[in-house]
């Protein structure tokens, strides 16, 4: 998601960590819901129910730290009405066509052409393909539930500044590592030609800094 505004460090260094672990969506078939997830591929965590007729279900996109939850007995809200749920990916292409492969209706990759339409409420603000460039948390794609909760696929390669924990540098997934590297395989390319074409012996040491300039959102290697 974008803004004008960026992350700020917080103050307190005693401050608690307030990590998202899970979004609870309403269902109106708690079995029917948990078979769609299961047949994209989502990781099912657990499955209780108790006597007093309360159920919970949670599952897990790959590659992501927070999941879903939904069930009986556990939200008020009518079923199908989540909406604006982010899904991240490296490959937006990639992603949907997968999505596509295992059953969930997909739409066309789109951009906002004015700001926030990729939550479609702007009337004509949405254009067909993806972002100019290819540039970072602008392509978008949708899906829904058998209930109609509305997902939102975005693309984010290159993280904005202060949006990630600058002494870490951590992929979610193989897939995440895989897109990085080819990323970083193409700007050593370009890096290559531009002094040359000759052989870089120190790629490594490049590779690793420009992986890094990425994931923090720091001034790319050249």
């Amino acid at each position: 998601m974008t803004s004008t505004t960026h992350a700020t460090e917080p103050t307190a260094t005693t401050q608690a960590d307030l990590k998202l672990e899970a979004v609870v969506i309403p269902v109106s078939d708690v079995d029917r819901s948990k078979r769609f997830y299961q047949d994209l591929g989502w990781r099912l965590d657990a499955d209780f129910a108790f006597d007093n007729g309360f159920r919970v279900v949670q599952v897990t996109p790959p590659g992501s730290p927070a999941s879903i939850q939904f069930g009986t007995l556990i939200t008020n809200q009518r079923p199908g009405t989540a909406e604006g749920i982010y899904l991240v990916v490296s490959d937006i292409a990639a992603a949907r066509d997968q999505l596509v492969a295992l059953g969930a209706d997909v739409s066309e990759i789109f951009h906002p052409q004015a700001p926030g339409a990729q939550f479609g409420q702007i009337p004509d603000g949405q254009a067909d393909g993806p972002a100019t460039d290819r540039a970072s948390y602008g392509s978008f794609a949708t899906f829904r539930d058998p209930d109609g909760n509305a997902y939102l696929i975005q693309e984010v390669t290159i993280r904005f500044p202060g949006r990630v924990d600058t002494a870490a540098t951590a992929y979610a997934s193989l897939n995440d590592l895989v897109e990085a590297l080819k990323r970083a395989a193409v700007a050593h390319g370009e890096h290559e030609a531009h002094n040359g074409g000759a052989y870089d012996e120190n790629w490594p040491e490049w590779y690793a800094a420009y992986m890094v300039a990425e994931h923090h959102g720091d001034e790319l290697p050249r």
